[in-house]
Parts: structure tokens; C-alpha cells; sequence
């Protein structure tokens, strides 16, 4: 497809943005994402994210493929997970689940850098190279499994998680820094729900349940 065929689709894909997010205001709390956030939306690629076959539907607000029994989140969930992290250029970022790396490059442009963990190699090497491709300097990806966390790099202003545990894995409580949030998927698998979890000052946590979603699943051998 041509530069103008994807201008197009990207500005259906922000006005769809939109409109699912007035239609969630209730739960979210508000009609609208920050602005920093929409911006950001505008200006990352997703095409350059997903694989060459699926180009033509990269922004459809939809979920896609990408190997292995992963997909890439859909664009509206991508947005209000990075809308409720409320992040800061200053920010450390933690990222579970690295995918093709369209989250990874959305947070780091909002963030100082990213640490993010991929399972399936495969995966990983194909977003280091999709990432590269796009100029992104502050982003470090690591193999392995997430629900340990990345604690050489601890502690982390924000944390994302885009794959669902059952219960929150407690090394990444700990490794949320107090000020910190974090947004993750989590419950049974067919009552999944998106959850805001703050850590105030004091190491005190709080969690919201913001509505339902279905992840794949983050097991203790698996976080992709």
C-alpha cells in the first residue's frame, strides 16, 4: 500500500480511538485520552508492526496476528493502557510482553527509556530490528520470562503487562517503584479484567478494576 492509503486508514483508526473511548467513559472515567497520548497514536507506524501480509488491515481497531499464538493489541487498548500509566518524560518504564514492539515504541516516545521482556526469541529479534528500523535508541529488549521482572533495572516509575496472570506476580509489585503504577490484565481467563494498580509513597498498593478485556495468558513459563 501507498504512504496515502495508510494516512487514511491511521486517521480512521484515531477517530475510532475515539469514539470506543466516549463509548467506555463510564468505566474509564473520562470521554477523552490525553493529548500526549492521541499524538503519539498519530505518529507511530503500526504497519511497520505487524506482519507484511497484514499490512492492508495494520489500523483496524482490532487485534492481529503475529506468530507463535500472539497478537498485537488492539489500538484501543494500546491507548488506554498508556493513557492510565499518565507517563512522564523522566519516567523508567518496564514492559512485559514485547511482541513486535508497537507498544514498546508507543511508550517510548512518552518515556525516558524502556526495559521490555519477550519469551519467544523469535519474536524479540523481530522487534529489535522493526524498532531499529524506526530510530528508537531508548528501548533494551530482553529474552526471557516476565513475571520475574527485570531487577537489575529496578525500580521502574511505570509498569506494563501484555499478557494476563491470574494474580498479580508480586516481583513486579515489588519492582514498582512507590509513586508508581502499573496496568495489567489480570484474572481467570474468562473474566479477565484490566487493572490500575498505584503504589503510593508510603509502598501502600491500591488496585481498580477498569472493565473486561481478554489477554493471552502470562504463565510462569510464558510472557509474550
Amino acid at each position: 500500500m501507498t504512504a496515502p492509503d495508510f494516512t487514511h486508514l491511521h486517521q480512521r483508526m484515531l477517530a475510532e480511538i475515539s469514539a470506543e473511548t466516549i463509548y467506555s467513559s463510564a468505566q474509564l472515567g473520562k470521554a477523552a485520552l490525553g493529548r500526549r497520548v492521541m499524538d503519539v497514536m498519530a505518529k507511530v507506524p503500526r504497519h511497520e508492526f505487524v506482519r507484511l501480509e497484514l499490512q492492508p488491515f495494520a489500523y483496524d481497531d482490532t487485534p492481529l496476528p503475529i506468530g507463535f499464538d500472539k497478537t498485537i493489541s488492539q489500538p484501543f487498548i494500546v491507548a488506554v493502557m498508556t493513557d492510565l500509566l499518565d507517563l512522564r518524560p523522566t519516567d523508567i518504564v518496564l514492559e512485559i510482553g514485547t511482541g513486535l514492539g508497537y507498544q514498546s515504541a508507543i511508550l517510548a516516545e512518552l518515556a525516558q527509556r524502556v526495559y521490555s521482556i519477550e519469551l519467544i526469541e523469535d519474536l524479540a529479534v523481530q522487534a529489535r530490528r522493526r524498532l531499529a528500523r524506526q530510530g528508537y535508541a531508548n528501548i533494551e529488549i530482553r529474552i526471557g520470562n516476565g513475571c520475574g521482572g527485570w531487577p537489575e533495572h529496578a525500580p521502574f516509575d511505570k509498569v506494563i503487562v501484555a499478557a494476563a496472570p491470574e494474580l498479580i506476580p508480586a516481583a513486579l509489585l515489588y519492582q514498582l517503584k512507590p509513586g508508581g503504577k502499573m496496568v495489567i490484565p489480570a484474572g481467570l481467563p474468562d473474566a479477565q479484567q484490566l487493572m490500575l494498580v498505584e503504589k503510593d509513597v508510603s509502598g501502600t498498593l491500591s488496585t481498580k478494576e477498569i472493565f473486561a478485556v481478554r489477554f493471552s495468558l502470562l504463565e510462569d513459563a510464558e510472557a509474550g
